[in-house]
């Protein structure tokens, strides 16, 4: 599907000025920047045209991303494709790219722009896209999955937005809450940021003095994770003593919260979010969280620095979001029977229902 970008309708009018008014400040610093760069907006004739992949549909990130493209008079046609939750179409959509040849490629997720973007030190190019610009959206660990070599200096044809807030920060949180004594962690191994954020957590351990029950998705034969066996992997881990499950930024992870979350409630495990999905879909107790709209944003101003200012991404700096949002589930608390500290509500988000 091709289409022209259109301003979203489906948010009431209030929400929508909180949310412009959020991306005034976002984007402040960068007015003087964007007006240097006009002549070669004013060079090209017509609108961009953004290739668009998406892993599970469209989601507030795509939101914020083309509210800040029409906040800044960017016109773009959107060319949507969505990987439905696999990897199997990105080899088709890489062919496609070429075909099109857009002026910006989107990609949503650590597995969708490894397998369009590759890694950066792949042996062979030849199967992925190294030269059209490439901007993603919702990768938690780019250096560490192999995507960039360095966040601050990318390299390649590839910048983008880090959703995640620090691992260490979101294990303070978690144990400003409740105290962690053995953390329980469901990752897929296949996931190479899953992987390197498990290793993170490992790291964190000494200091941070709890133990870690860590558990794997089961794979089917060709090694894809499958949601078979969920319930009994989350009995293993309460089984082992843990007394907080850590739902951790696996793309997998993120399409099962509604089977996870209420194994982890039936077994009085509680839940911390890394990701925004995962409390406001998934239901988890407690999560620290960047927004996705935010996140949307702040990827599309690097989309607007490479069509309107002409800047390779090469020389974009990857970035995450500087404000977090604590945010409690208070119907889960009352469930569990696990308050939060009172102090604590001074500055989180509630839910109430």
């Amino acid at each position: 599907m091709q289409r022209p970008y259109r301003q979203n309708k489906r948010r009431g009018q209030k929400g929508f000025v909180m949310r412009r008014r959020s991306f005034l400040q976002l984007a402040a610093g960068g007015t003087a920047a964007l007006a240097a760069g006009g002549a070669f907006a004013q060079a090209r004739n017509g609108p961009f045209k953004i290739y668009r992949i998406t892993y599970r549909g469209r989601t507030e990130v795509e939101d914020g991303f083309d509210d800040y493209l029409a906040a800044n008079k960017v016109e773009a046609t959107f060319i949507e494709r969505d990987a439905d939750r696999g990897k199997a179409k990105l080899s088709d959509f890489v062919a496609e790219i070429r075909q099109l040849k857009p002026d910006l490629v989107y990609t949503w997720g650590t597995p969708v722009t490894l397998g369009v973007a590759g890694r950066f030190d792949a042996a062979d190019k030849a199967a992925f896209i190294t030269e059209t610009p490439i901007v993603f959206t919702l990768v938690a660990a780019p250096v560490n999955a192999g995507i960039v070599p360095s966040l601050a200096d990318p390299g390649r044809n590839v910048t983008g937005a880090v959703h995640v807030v620090p691992t260490a920060i979101q294990l303070r949180a978690m144990s400003s809450y409740r105290p962690i004594e053995k953390l329980g962690i469901l990752y897929t191994q296949t996931e190479q940021n899953s992987v390197a954020i498990v290793e993170e957590v490992k790291a964190l351990q000494p200091t941070m003095k709890f133990e870690l029950v860590a558990r794997q998705f089961r794979v089917d034969s060709a090694g894809r994770p499958i949601a078979d066996g969920i319930e009994e992997l989350i009995a293993e881990i309460k089984g082992a003593g843990a007394n907080w499950l850590y739902l951790l930024p696996d793309t997998f992870l993120g399409t099962q919260y509604k089977r996870v979350v209420p194994a982890a409630l039936k077994e009085k495990l509680p839940t911390f979010g890394a990701a925004e999905l995962a409390i406001r879909e998934g239901g988890a107790l407690v999560a620290l969280v960047t927004r996705y709209y935010s996140v949307g944003q702040l990827a599309a101003s690097k989309a607007v620095k490479i069509l309107r200012q002409g800047i390779p991404p090469a020389q974009i700096p990857i970035e995450s979001l500087k404000r977090f949002s604590l945010i409690i589930n208070m119907p889960v608390a009352k469930e569990l029977d696990l308050y939060p500290p009172i102090e604590m509500l001074n500055y989180a988000e509630v839910l109430t229902g």
